[in-house]
């Protein structure tokens, strides 16, 4: 029987990559009882099913790490859906909770809110200061509508809701279809084919110049329940009241690469010894994201896991799993 002590964490997307990185590391924690449902259990974008579900289970914690998520080919592609379901999903979730009286609630948002050419590093105040990205606005859209409406009722019911804007992912459990997944676990995928296949190039979109900085799962999983635990109401998001409304947190790593570098390191660590080449008729996506996390830092988390061994342990499972 669980502890009437213990939060009741309800982590909504258990099954994906941060999710199940939630889930592992929750699990370690005698503070929290985790509360989960597999989509043939729970659907998100079902109203009914998700108040009843609140209504019964009564979680005093939610995180929202459910999404439907993709690479560039999938955000462009399926540009109705990417909108239509992510939308449904965080009002679902956002709203059940607020009706059913959670108290702390992360929403997890995705760094491609900010403008396609933010300054650099990108501070959370330059949200809303520039064009989206065209590839996956739609998507963007929706995580920006998750923002305002988790501000919204912060600021108007006193709810310790808040966002985070987790930079580019990586890790266990990521997904390696060519099509729908992001640029990593594809080109980790391309660099291992290619050595089992005797290739003697492999094909990169664009013209390698764009940089992306990444940050492991478990260290996203580690500061989101870190902030869990120390964010507040009292919590200063920034000291302009524009700010103030936003209050979401970066999370990055500082560990930033060129997608030409990102394929030279993953050619190394893969042991493939052919060429890359650069298809430029592709597009480059965002030029650059790199993420400002000061007020992460500030609130007293920064990541630990390296990129060269996060990198390797990524490849490792891929092996044992695909």
């Amino acid at each position: 029987m669980s502890s009437p002590n213990k939060e009741r964490l309800f982590i909504a997307g258990h099954n994906g990559m941060v999710g199940s990185a939630l889930l592992r590391l929750a699990n370690q924690q005698e503070s929290r009882n985790t509360i989960t449902r597999s989509r043939d259990e729970l659907d998100l974008c079902d109203k009914d099913q998700v108040f009843k579900f609140f209504e019964t289970e009564r979680p005093s914690q939610v995180i929202l790490a459910a999404a439907k998520v993709g690479g560039i080919v999938a955000n462009n592609e399926y540009r109705t859906e990417f909108i239509t379901q992510n939308l449904s999903i965080q009002n679902n979730v956002i709203m059940a909770a607020h009706e059913f009286d959670v108290q702390d609630l992360v929403f997890l948002g995705s760094t491609c809110i900010y403008p396609k050419n933010c300054p650099q590093p990108i501070k959370e105040s330059y949200l809303h200061t520039g064009k989206l990205e065209l590839t996956n606005r739609p998507y963007a859209i929706a995580k920006l509508a998750g923002v305002e409406l988790i501000s919204s009722i912060r600021h108007q019911y006193g709810k310790n809701f808040f966002s985070v804007m987790p930079t580019n992912l990586y890790g266990p459990g990521d997904n390696f279809d060519l099509k729908t997944s992001h640029v990593l676990p594809a080109l980790i995928r391309k660099f291992l084919e290619a050595k089992a296949n005797g290739a003697k190039s492999v094909s990169l979109w664009g013209s390698g110049t764009p940089k992306r900085e990444f940050l492991h799962v478990d260290d996203c999983a580690a500061a989101v329940l870190h902030l869990l635990d120390n964010v507040t109401l009292n919590t200063d998001f920034g000291t302009d009241a524009a700010r103030q409304l936003d209050c979401h947190i970066n999370l990055g790593s500082g560990q930033e690469y060129s997608i030409m570098n990102l394929g030279k390191l993953i050619a190394k660590s893969t042991e493939f010894n052919g060429t890359l080449e650069f298809d430029r008729s592709k597009p480059d996506g965002t030029p650059r994201k790199l993420v400002d996390a000061t007020l992460l830092k500030d609130l007293g988390w920064q990541p630990e896991i390296d990129f060269e061994s996060g990198l390797a342990n990524t490849i490792k499972w891929y092996l044992a799993n695909h």
